[in-house]
């Protein structure tokens, strides 16, 4: 692990040894200058980390409640230099980890060592791009992620060979993002059906953590997941959430449930 990580705080949360909860949200989302309120809520709230959703218009891996935050988002006039600007303003009020969950093109068409030299600027932790190949990481970008303290976090899932497991296993840092079922993020599957993967996942004794996404939207879904990973990532269901706006008090009710889990 490059040594400048040992001060990222993805890296430092999932070395404390107890189940943590994460939440999606989509920059820009329900309102352009939603982020950074939410970001405060989620905090004082108890959430641990936050997946920020970097909007697009054609994001592959979403359902229709995510893909539609986008839109919404995009049409409030959400770009990467409005979020880079808004959460350089907020300062050292929110030291919750945050990682950046997007699409590549735009981060290509922004330059990949611009993005990743604002990314440490405004307090990005880690960066999620499922899009970037892992030998183009490897041969072109890795030195942009640790010359700027940013954990790359890798996907895996069912359909992940066990011999790509073992390489991504050693480029992953901070944590690898497991997606319970192949199907979009907001499904349908329920995360039962899902639970003879995570547990042959869990035995391969990996070296870094993992956090599941995708079909976890209760109480009953986090207590399972922590079962077999060290985090639960909830992202469709909160999204639903944010609909109607921003309250505060069902944010916290919802983060609670979640997070008063033992």
């Amino acid at each position: 692990m490059n040594p400048l990580l040992s001060t990222n705080r993805l890296v430092q949360l999932f070395t404390q040894p107890r189940p943590l909860v994460s939440l999606y949200i989509t920059a820009g989302y329900p309102q352009l200058d939603d982020t950074v309120p939410l970001l405060t809520h989620l905090q004082a709230s108890g959430i641990d980390f936050v997946e920020i959703g970097l909007p697009f218009s054609d994001s592959l891996l979403d359902g229709p409640i995510v893909q539609r935050s986008h839109q919404v988002a995009l049409a409030n006039g959400m770009s990467l230099d409005v979020l880079f600007d808004q959460l350089a303003s907020m300062g050292p009020s929110v030291c919750l980890p945050l990682v950046f969950f997007g699409a590549l093109n735009p981060v290509y068409q922004y330059g990949f060592e611009r993005f990743c030299q604002r990314c440490e600027q405004v307090g990005i932790a880690g960066v999620l791009l499922p899009e970037l190949p892992l030998s183009d990481y490897q041969q072109h970008y890795k030195p942009y992620y640790e010359q700027y303290n940013l954990a790359p976090v890798f996907m895996i899932g069912p359909g992940t060979s066990q011999k790509r497991l073992w390489e991504i296993d050693k480029e992953g840092c901070g944590f690898l993002y497991v997606m319970s079922s192949n199907s979009t993020t907001g499904g349908t599957k329920r995360l039962a059906e899902s639970e003879s993967y995570l547990a042959r996942l869990a035995e391969l004794g990996l070296q870094t953590p993992t956090a599941v996404g995708i079909n976890i939207s209760q109480r009953a879904d986090v207590e399972l997941v922590h079962r077999y990973s060290q985090g639960a990532i909830i992202g469709s269901a909160f999204i639903r959430l944010l609909q109607n706006g921003i309250d505060q008090e069902l944010i916290t009710q919802f983060s609670a449930e979640l997070t008063s889990i033992e």
